[in-house]
């Protein structure tokens, strides 16, 4: 049998995979910080061994996979690496060989990438065997999987480890800025993974930047405007809900009616959507599949308590932020919105301030939480949360503490709207407890 190792077990798609692993019969264990982090619960479930970081962890044999958080001197990467009887992959490099034994269907872009692959695995899994890996920290795997799910990330082009047969691209605005020099670079990657594409890409018309693109495959556009292939019309947006007709090169597919709020949650739709039309499901199997998804972990996750509602989003980047607070006003119409947010990496921050601002403005209360992530501030950028609140007059920085969460519970009634890519859902659950006497 074999033996996988995981270095970082509790990051999203690695937690993901080695509960897929687990379930096919592997021996799994890895290895992370004391902290909790909600991506352990699963891995805990299985009885998934959890070791504390330490270069003696590695053993003879053992098949490492490395998290891409971990650099190449990191004391347990090292251990693996300087042992010859270790298999050693990072985590892309191995999911890229592991995942061609499937019919394998990626989902890339800035934003809504996690959302439309948890779309997609819904869909899919109405039509035929389908295993799923979502950056929330779920995956899905049988021995009998036919298609397969994988949310793809385009952080440092670790997604041209992948060779999919169909691709899902939602857009093309520039992110990780650490790392690309601009939006010509960003693009240049997005335009060397359409080269790995097998059969068809499907990818957001809507969006300026992936117009740009230089495709090197088949491929349809989907959105709302009349240049796109894959086209909604008869929109009607509700609070609880939207309805809109599909028109496939201009001409009437089907109707759809479906339980989800914002304009973003369309555009994925019609994404899957252009997949489903690839693959001949009928439309009656997509709305069904579509309608049965019940979202993923961290994206506009709902909770009511008392007169308040609290909403944990993995939102990171400032279009993201502006849809979180958007999507609220039109779920909570007349509501109060305090947004919360928390960044990841500094250089994100130092790039996009005034697009932050801009964007978190949109609420009606602004609270902003310092860097406390391992990587926050690896490319050298020092900056703290200041940089961001002297752009937003009347923001607040509290401690992810009881004195922040006093602070935030004395906003009541109202809409709390928890945003950040790390761990703010420790703060979430301080305010809750004030909510529940």
């Amino acid at each position: 049998m074999t033996s996988y190792y995981f270095i970082g077990i509790k990051g999203t798609g690695m937690a993901s995979l080695a509960c897929m692993l687990n379930d096919l019969g592997c021996e799994v264990s890895g290895s992370d910080l004391d902290k909790h982090f909600f991506t352990e619960d699963p891995l805990r479930a299985r009885n998934i061994k959890i070791l504390p970081f330490d270069p003696a962890n590695i053993k003879d044999g053992m098949h490492v996979i490395i998290g891409n958080a971990f650099l190449e001197d990191f004391p347990e990467v090292a251990a693996a690496r300087s042992n010859p009887t270790c298999v050693c992959a990072r985590y892309h490099e191995f999911l890229g060989e592991f995942l061609k034994r499937y019919r394998l269907i990626s989902v890339a872009g800035s934003h809504g990438k996690t959302t439309t692959t948890g779309l997609l695995s819904a869909m899919l899994s109405h039509y035929d065997k389908t295993g799923w890996l979502i950056g929330d920290g779920t995956g899905h795997l049988t021995e009998d999987t036919k298609y397969f799910c994988l949310e793809s990330d385009e952080f440092r082009r670790f997604f041209l480890s992948y060779y999919p047969e169909y691709a899902i691209v939602t857009n093309v605005e520039i992110d990780h800025v650490d790392y690309y020099k601009d939006d010509d670079d960003y693009r240049s990657a997005y335009e060397a993974f359409t080269r790995n594409i097998g059969k068809t890409l499907v990818i957001c018309g809507d969006d300026e930047e992936a117009r740009k693109m230089n495709i090197a495959c088949d491929h349809l556009w989907y959105g709302v405007k009349e240049n796109d292939d894959i086209q909604a019309v008869n929109i009607d947006e509700r609070p609880d809900g939207m309805s809109f007709d599909v028109l496939y090169h201009g001409e009437f597919f089907a109707h759809f009616e479906l339980p989800f709020v914002g304009r973003h949650l369309l555009l994925n739709s019609l994404g899957v959507i252009g997949i489903g039309i690839l693959e001949g499901v009928p439309a009656e199997v997509m709305e069904e599949g579509l309608a049965s998804f019940g979202g993923v972990k961290r994206r506009f996750v709902v909770e009511e308590i008392g007169a308040n509602t609290f909403v944990d989003d993995y939102a990171h980047h400032p279009t993201e932020v502006g849809v979180t607070i958007d999507s609220a006003r039109i779920r909570f119409p007349g509501r109060k919105l305090v947004a919360i947010f928390k960044p990841h990496r500094a250089s994100r921050v130092l790039y996009f301030a005034d697009q932050f601002a801009s964007q978190l403005s949109k609420a009606d209360k602004i609270y902003l939480c310092d860097f406390t992530s391992i990587d926050d501030k690896q490319d050298g950028t020092d900056i703290d949360i200041t940089y961001l609140q002297k752009r937003l007059p009347g923001s607040v920085v509290i401690p992810e503490n009881e004195e922040g969460a006093r602070i935030l519970a004395e906003e009541e009634p109202a809409v709390y709207l928890f945003m950040s890519s790390k761990d703010i859902y420790g703060l979430a659950e301080l305010v809750k407890r004030y909510h529940k006497h």
